[in-house]
């Protein structure tokens, strides 16, 4: 028979992968607004942030109960701090969409700029880091954690494909600058998003193994 603290530690997890599923799904509506030029996928995306930002009340509240009442030992403890963790990290998430939205609305009332196929790109590199990540989360699988901390190159390299051609637009013609500058944030923000997914590894790496990284030359197995 299930123990009280058991019960609570079960919707702990279930609440987590529901603020996950609310942050995948801001990103996803956040990048197909842009490609699709859809103001009011955008507006929606920015409309639902509040319930991101409920979830991750929830999630505290929920995590801090357990830790002051139950006092849980060992893998408990660390499934627990690291939820903390990872509800931050997603609650971050889900502003760098709303921030994605902001500047997609302003883009859509303006002349395309360019075609988007390098911010795309990014952007399904990172949604799959966030993706495998949640699942290293439920399966407790840290080598697929460690395999996510490892793609964080690769959006980084991106975002300076990214910066690069877009300087040459401003360069060439002043009166795309706006615009330019609204596309090099949203490629930010998925850069962030893909740090924001690298420290979710690394708490998953915590919760499972016990083993605390920070940084990539510290991700090798000891």
């Amino acid at each position: 028979m299930e123990t009280h603290f058991q019960v609570e530690l079960d919707k702990l997890k279930e609440n987590l992968l529901q603020m996950a599923a609310l942050a995948e799904m801001a990103i996803t509506n956040a990048i197909d607004s842009l490609v699709k030029r859809d103001t009011p996928l955008a507006e929606k995306t920015i409309a639902e942030d509040g319930k991101i930002n409920q979830m991750e009340i929830v999630i505290d509240e929920m995590s801090v109960k357990l830790l002051a009442l139950h006092q849980p030992m060992a893998a408990d403890l660390r499934f627990i701090t690291s939820a903390m963790r990872i509800n931050t990290e997603l609650e971050r998430i889900g502003d760098l969409a709303v921030n994605i939205a902001e500047r997609v609305r302003s883009l859509n009332e303006e002349p395309q700029l360019k075609p988007y196929i390098d911010i795309p790109r990014r952007a399904e590199i990172t949604k799959g880091m966030l993706k495998d990540v949640l699942d290293a989360c439920v399966n407790r699988d840290a080598d697929l954690a460690r395999r996510v901390c490892e793609r964080d190159d690769q959006v980084d390299a991106l975002n300076d494909q990214v910066f690069r051609e877009l300087l040459t637009y401003m360069l060439s013609d002043p009166k795309t600058i706006t615009r330019a500058v609204h596309l090099i944030i949203v490629s930010r923000c998925f850069e962030r998003i893909a740090d924001h997914a690298t420290n979710i590894a690394e708490g998953v790496i915590f919760m499972v193994k016990a083993l605390v990284i920070k940084h990539h030359a510290d991700k090798q197995s000891p």
